[in-house]
């Protein structure tokens, strides 16, 4: 049995907008294994992207337990929480978040500029992973001279260069038409094969059936969760 890298536990988050209080999530309970390939649906307002950002130690719960590979994050400081950012999360955003100054190569060191790693060795790493991504030839390319389809496998390489347990991607397809969404989920079955978490923020359901298994949210509480069955009777042939 498969032991959970994260538990989320009784996740509430509420907001202060002037004398409203928001409830955007209210008593969220989700456990997610180790190397499982994990789905977030629905639709605006529903608290995907307060859960995510609480996932990925960009906010914290106003109640609840955050266990995240055995550490209890849900009441660390700012410091802290970057820490376990840099250490175990890749980021994969729906706009790339690429320097546009700097060309592939450069973009995907920045990480390990913040991890201490010398010149040479952040060199020697970027490379082995823009070329696991199908871009060892565009590697001095700036992102303006990137394809749309190009610029999220450099933030894909980004996100991987640091060996993070859990790759978080938040509708990491929105920018790209179908042919090239096609292609960079095809790159997410093959780091998750790998041995990476995948969760997968988004609203469309196409993109939410390559997971294993899809979370709904609805108004701040999960609807239903729910094995994908397809993908999971095709894993044991």
């Amino acid at each position: 049995m498969k032991s959970n890298i994260i538990e989320l536990t009784g996740i509430v988050k509420n907001y202060k907008v002037g004398k409203i209080i928001v409830r955007a999530l209210r008593s969220v309970s989700v456990n997610i294994s180790k190397n499982e390939y994990f789905a977030i649906m629905g639709p605006s307002g529903s608290g995907k992207s307060t859960l995510m950002n609480i996932i990925g130690c960009l906010d914290t719960p106003t109640e609840g337990r955050y266990v995240l590979n055995q550490n209890d994050v849900s009441q660390l400081d700012d410091n802290q929480l970057a820490d376990i950012r840099n250490n175990e999360i890749g980021f994969v955003f729906q706009t790339f978040n690429l320097l546009p100054r700097y060309n592939a190569l450069e973009n995907v060191m920045l990480p390990l500029i913040y991890a201490g790693m010398s010149k040479s060795a952040r060199i020697e790493r970027a490379v082995e992973v823009l070329e696991s991504v199908g871009l060892g030839d565009r590697m001095n390319h700036k992102p303006n001279e990137l394809s749309g389809g190009q610029r999220q496998r450099v933030a894909v390489a980004r996100a991987l260069v640091n060996h993070p347990s859990i790759i978080l991607a938040d509708e990491p397809t929105g920018n790209l038409d179908s042919k090239t969404s096609i292609e960079i989920m095809g790159l997410f079955d093959e780091i998750h094969s790998r041995g990476n978490t995948i969760i997968l923020v988004t609203h469309e359901a196409d993109i939410a059936r390559r997971a294993h298994r899809i979370v709904k949210l609805m108004d701040g509480e999960v609807e239903s969760d729910e094995l994908n069955e397809e993908i999971v009777e095709a894993e044991k042939k």
